[in-house]
């Protein structure tokens, strides 16, 4: 199991798109670290998508072609409307 660098996680968890920033960073700061290393692998491999599509999916209004994003992006809206 190889150990995933977390500070570069957190940077790229930081889009530029503020609604993204919003819910990504603080995710990535508070509950990265409980995830499972799969669920963490699988939340590095969601950053590599555009934010277009992240923001679509994170707002509900599609749904990723990879099925698996979906419970990240689950664990990503319980995370932020926990915040709120």
């Amino acid at each position: 199991m190889q150990e995933l660098d977390k500070q570069k996680i957190f940077w790229h968890s930081r889009r530029g798109m503020l609604e993204l920033d919003l819910l990504l960073v603080p995710f990535v700061k508070e509950e990265f670290s409980n995830l499972t290393y799969q669920e963490q692998v699988l939340y590095t491999e969601l950053l590599d998508e555009e934010d277009q599509d992240l923001f679509s999916w994170l707002m509900g209004t599609a749904k990723p072609q990879n099925q698996e994003y979906e419970n990240i992006i689950a664990k990503i809206l319980a995370h932020n409307k926990k915040q709120n």
